[in-house]
């Protein structure tokens, strides 16, 4: 698992400062960026070798409302590795002495090429899962 922070911006709130629904799998986003730095590599290594993680899954389950200035964390785990797909999950909490869990959500990931065709998931993703499970 790795943990991600990030304050929320007003740009990112509704009128009433409440977090817009959609901005939650921009966070999602956010964290599997800061899951591969964490894990020493990044999506732009993996785009330069051809492939590419396309989104073909994403589901959120609201519990409570991010509001503007929050600050939050979001707990990321490779949860799944297949042949040619992946699944993160993510616990999105309000941070401070007692954290909130906001929300729950996963994304399902399926590795293709620059063609658009499934190819096997590559190695450096499989060492990520195991470094995930330990």
């Amino acid at each position: 698992m790795v943990e991600a922070r990030l304050r929320v911006i007003y740009g990112d709130t509704d009128q009433m400062g409440v977090v817009y629904y959609a901005n939650y799998f921009r966070y999602f986003e956010f964290a599997r960026s800061e899951f591969f730095r964490a894990r020493g590599g990044s999506y732009r290594e993996l785009e330069s070798t051809g492939l590419l993680l396309p989104v073909v899954e994403a589901s959120a389950h609201y519990k409570a409302s991010a509001r503007y200035d929050d600050l939050l964390v979001v707990r990321t785990t490779l949860s799944e590795l297949r042949h040619a797909s992946l699944v993160f999950t993510y616990e999105l909490l309000r941070d401070g002495e007692s954290p909130t869990l906001l929300c729950t959500g996963r994304t399902m990931h399926a590795c293709v090429g620059r063609d658009g065709k499934p190819r096997r998931m590559p190695e450096a993703i499989s060492r990520l899962k195991a470094l995930d499970a330990g």
